[in-house]
């Protein structure tokens, strides 16, 4: 999904919004791992899903996994 596909309509788009948009798409399994789950933006971890995320930007996502 890119991201005028996830905002579209909007002007200022948070990480929040383009995980709303995800699992509007995906639905409650995948809503379970987001929740568990870290994010980096650019490389860079984020903690407030409310960091705005720059046209072009990358969110990764990082589920929770063994050993760390």
């Amino acid at each position: 999904m890119t991201r005028q596909e996830a905002t579209a309509g909007t002007t200022a788009v948070s990480v929040a919004d383009v995980l709303d948009a995800v699992l509007a798409l995906h639905g409650d399994a995948l809503a379970r791992v987001i929740a568990a789950s870290g994010f980096l933006l650019d490389g860079i971890a984020v903690r407030d899903r409310s960091t705005e995320v720059t046209e072009g930007a990358q969110l990764d996502v990082l589920p929770p996994f063994a050993g760390g």
